[in-house]
């Protein structure tokens, strides 16, 4: 037979914990010895280091490896044995299909040598690959059963990469990326926004355990993610983790539920505008909407189907914007809102049973959807179950909504001084958070169009607190 001119090594190992490639170095050392012994030249190795042949997830190396097969720029494949190939039987398929297309006959393995251009040869590969399947499906449930074995013991999960906060054993606290975590925290529930965040900790040059810079969505996952509260997710459920949790429960609740109430208002781009979506028109109690013109800052009631508004009614921002803050900081000292907050106190204290109720819910609903999955129920059943869980799930998230308001305000009440010497440096999302802890909303009565000044008479504040 006439020797191979242009063949193709592969070699894949599925996990390589250390990083080093060794597995997949003595593959191709065996590889390119078979080859010498052969006297086939090697034109390509293809790698999949750290990639299993089982999941079904896409092998970059393996897939170039078909392509150049399909394109007859490689006439014969050498692997170590055929799991190192593919550990599914279709998988096998293709690549016996590929290479009856391709015309291509000269395949070796280092181990279990097999020709798969013969009858006996493709049914004894077939028969190692269904053993191959077997033997992987297997492992997956012993190390899938080990995982959960793990969670509900409260151990911490796999993977390469040490969590934010924690060391590499994901056990131990690290105290400086801890205090990060709780400063993030406690800005987020005062009201700045996830993108604020970011910008400050790339200001303050503070990087993902990668190496680099926070993004939102990672940002997002990190603040949501129980772990940070002490609890390790999993498939079944939560559990209380066996590392010490950097944020309390309740804060973590008040953190979800924040995110719950941003993305049900549904906005997408940053606020611009000190008192959004909290101006009324004195004409027709429509809302005000932010409309620049030219060098000047306007809010607006706008006519037309979109907005519904008499469009007859405009107030200069800047203004406005300075006489609302100084009302609202003014407010701060006031017995009104001190006496407002004490029964808002009497309430809040029903809060720990408020999200205990709201964790049973999601869990009975996480319970109803596997009896509907295991067919212990109809569909009907199922839908007609969730609705009053779901219903209890909405108005407990609603309520820790209401609660998370006040966090804004910590340590300013009773203290406006100290606000208002502090109020220029603030972000806009944490101005906003403030105003919007005490104020519902404001009307602004008809005056001058277009003036520059304000007439204090045309505002009529109604206090949330």
């Amino acid at each position: 037979m006439k020797p191979a001119t242009a063949a193709a090594v592969y070699a894949r190992i599925s996990s390589d914990i250390e990083g080093t490639g060794l597995g997949v170095q003595r593959q191709l050392e065996d590889c390119r010895a078979l080859a010498d012994s052969l006297g086939w030249t090697v034109a390509e190795e293809y790698v999949d280091n750290d990639l299993s042949a089982y999941t079904g997830r896409t092998r970059p190396a393996y897939e170039r490896m078909l392509a150049d097969l399909r394109d007859g720029v490689r006439d014969a494949v050498i692997v170590h044995h055929i799991d190192r190939l593919t550990r599914r039987p279709v998988e096998l398929e293709d690549f016996v299909a590929t290479l009856d297309a391709a015309k291509v006959t000269k395949v070796h393995f280092v181990v279990g040598d097999m020709d798969l251009a013969t009858g006996d040869g493709l049914l004894f590969a077939r028969m190692q690959g269904a053993f191959a399947a077997h033997e992987s499906a297997t492992k997956s449930r012993r190390v899938r059963r080990k995982m959960e074995q793990n969670a509900a013991a409260g151990l911490p999960h796999g993977g390469s990469n040490r969590p934010f906060g924690f060391d590499a054993d994901k056990v131990t606290v690290r105290p400086d990326e801890a205090a990060v975590i709780r400063t993030l925290v406690a800005r987020f529930l005062a009201g700045e926004s996830l993108r604020s965040l970011a910008v400050w900790l790339e200001s303050e040059g503070i990087q993902t355990v990668c190496g680099k810079t926070w993004r939102t969505p990672t940002l997002r996952a990190m603040l949501a993610g129980g772990r940070i509260a002490g609890l390790r997710e999993h498939r079944s459920g939560v559990t209380p983790a066996v590392w010490t949790p950097i944020i309390s429960e309740e804060d973590h609740r008040r953190v979800l539920a924040r995110m719950a109430e941003r993305k049900a208002s549904g906005r997408r781009t940053p606020q611009r505008y000190l008192l959004s979506g909290l101006l009324h028109c004195g004409k027709c109690d429509g809302r005000l909407y932010s409309s620049p013109r030219e060098t000047t800052r306007r809010y607006v009631c706008l006519s037309g189907p979109d907005h519904g508004g008499c469009g007859r009614l405009t107030v200069v921002a800047d203004p406005l914007e300075r006489l609302i803050a100084d009302a609202v900081i003014w407010r701060l000292d006031t017995p009104a809102l001190a006496d407002a907050l004490a029964g808002r106190a009497a309430r809040d204290e029903q809060l720990a049973a408020v999200a205990e109720a709201l964790s049973d819910d999601q869990e009975q609903l996480d319970e109803l959807a596997q009896a509907y999955g295991a067919k212990l129920m109809t569909l009907r059943e199922w839908m007609s179950a969730r609705r009053p869980i779901e219903e209890r799930i909405r108005d407990a998230e609603r309520r820790l909504a209401r609660a998370t308001r006040t966090d804004a305000l910590q340590g300013f009440v009773g203290n406006g001084d100290a606000l208002r010497s502090q109020w220029a440096a603030l972000n806009l999302d944490r101005q906003v958070a403030i105003v919007s802890a005490v104020l519902d909303r404001a009307v602004i009565a008809p005056g001058a169009s277009g003036a520059r000044s304000l007439d204090p008479d045309r505002v009529q504040p109604i206090w949330r607190l």
